[in-house]
């Protein structure tokens, strides 16, 4: 949707992540990430924390299934997604503004650390966490598998890469090959 705020956090998760379900019966997951600036002060020689970022997010469907699998109170992540803001009534009657993060995309930082990914199955080819061009958050339509035949033997990729095959480039039938 235009005129949304796209924002990347990069920090650590304060807790582990809650996985919630919908009465709808779709998953969220729900978790804070703490970012904290750090300057370097020419003065006393030494970097200094800023303010920290208290940044509250969730993530949908199969990404919160995933984020509550995979992350951890104090994992480094990386997290890109759209701001939101709402209002509402506290229970002591004071109107409260609250700033959340709906994630798209996010993995864990490997400026200090490493990862082991493993891919998911079940989702047609689609790879993207993003629901903006499928809104509902449901598979694309199955595909029917096309018919593959087999290599003809003077390709030579076919068995590895071995083999010699002529040049076929010193035919001129005058018409392109493309």
């Amino acid at each position: 949707m235009a005129g949304e705020t796209i924002l990347t956090i990069v920090g650590n998760l304060t807790a582990d992540p809650e996985l919630r379900t919908t009465g709808t019966g779709t998953q969220v997951c729900g978790f804070t990430i703490a970012s904290t600036p750090r300057v370097w002060n020419r003065q006393a020689n030494q970097y200094e924390d800023g303010q920290s970022l208290f940044m509250r997010c969730s993530a949908w469907r199969d990404l919160a299934w995933h984020c509550a699998q995979s992350l951890s109170k104090g994992m480094r992540v990386v997290a890109t997604g759209r701001l939101s803001q709402r209002s509402y009534q506290a229970q002591d009657g004071t109107n409260r503004t609250v700033v959340e993060m709906t994630v798209d995309e996010i993995g864990p930082s490997l400026r200090y650390a490493t990862a082991q990914v493993t891919k998911q199955g079940g989702h047609d080819g689609y790879q993207g966490g993003s629901t903006f061009g499928n809104p509902n958050g449901q598979s694309p339509q199955q595909q029917q598998p096309q018919q593959t035949t087999p290599p003809p033997a003077s390709d030579p990729w076919a068995n590895g890469g071995s083999g010699y095959t002529p040049d076929t480039f010193t035919t001129d039938t005058g018409d392109p090959e493309f």
